[in-house]
């Protein structure tokens, strides 16, 4: 499966398809809810879209599916709830579209937040992507790149989840530290 996922960051766009380019990407999967930057005007869909089309990478929006800032509805005390989000039917449509679009392309998802364990390209999809066994391919502003897995390795070094728990499984200490994780960085209705 040729599934990556990358943030758009402050790269400057060169910068940008330069990574895209290093890695093959030949289609943007667009998962931010808002398809624009208040920031990079480079980034506003319907600018990059057509810097893609020039470049010979095909775009396409899943922020409606796939996006980190859900209605109110899928909240929780006013953080984005990645566990009630995954639920939706929308978002499972979103995640076939995503998946058979890799059987063609080598699709990077595409949000803003500089690093995966910031966003919810990795902490939502990345995380329900590989309970499919899809490993997402994460690209880091340097170009290289570190898979699903590992992320998972770094959040539960991060959460401190990686001592024996007599009375907690593997999968429940990953469960624990992508909440704590996802309560830190998620879209929050205070920010």
């Amino acid at each position: 499966m040729n599934l990556f996922s990358i943030g758009h960051s402050n790269h400057e766009i060169g910068r940008f398809i330069d990574l895209l380019k290093q890695a093959d990407v030949t289609a943007i999967a667009d998962v931010r809810t808002q398809p624009w930057s208040r920031h990079a005007a480079d980034y506003n869909s319907d600018t990059l879209k057509a810097r893609l089309k020039a470049e010979g990478i095909a775009y396409v929006y899943l922020g409606k599916e796939l996006g980190g800032r859900p209605e109110r509805r899928l909240m929780c005390e006013g953080v984005a709830d990645y566990e009630a989000m995954a639920r939706e039917e929308s978002f499972h449509s979103g995640l076939t579209r995503l998946v058979g679009g890799a059987q063609t392309y080598r699709v990077a998802m595409m949000c803003s937040e500089q690093h995966p364990l910031d966003c919810h390209r990795c902490l939502l999809v990345g995380r329900a992507l590989l309970r499919e066994d899809v490993d997402t391919q994460h690209i880091l502003p340097d170009g290289a790149q570190i898979t699903q897995t590992e992320v998972e390795t770094q959040l539960l070094l991060m959460a401190n989840k990686t001592q024996d728990d007599l009375f907690a499984d593997a999968d429940t200490l990953l469960a624990h530290a992508y909440a704590q994780r996802a309560r830190k960085v998620a879209f929050s209705e205070a920010a």
